[in-house]
């Protein structure tokens, strides 16, 4: 019974910044990845970034420089820091994560998404 759980979404101005957070809870065993995903209106869902419990982090090219992706392990936590927005990065962000739960059953569980505009 593990659940995503996100917050951090809403308006923003061109070159602003927004920080979302993904918290994963229930019978987790271990987290293997986590990440972010989105999906803008007509389009298909795409990676945004995620990162290992080892810190080995993947960038959507759009958005490299600009997000920073990052995990606290101790509490099944992902973060998405998102600096100089732009109206393109406009979408519905989902976190993802792929985890082995209290069973061992490893598998990828994903959040209900929170909407992301950025509008001057």
């Amino acid at each position: 019974q593990v659940q995503l759980v996100e917050s951090g979404g809403g308006l923003v101005q061109p070159g602003g910044s927004l920080r979302l957070s993904c918290a994963a809870s229930g019978s987790i065993f271990s987290i293997y990845r986590m990440g972010w995903y989105r999906q803008a209106p007509g389009k298909q869902r795409e990676l945004v970034a995620t990162i290992t419990s080892g810190g080995s982090t993947n960038y959507l090219d759009f958005v490299k420089g600009r997000f920073t992706v990052s995990i606290d392990n101790a509490k099944n936590t992902v973060y998405l820091q998102m600096n100089s927005l732009r109206p393109e990065d406009t979408a519905v962000y989902y976190c993802n994560a792929l985890l082995a739960d209290a069973w061992g059953t490893v598998k990828d569980y994903w959040g209900q998404g929170t909407q992301v505009t950025v509008s001057s």
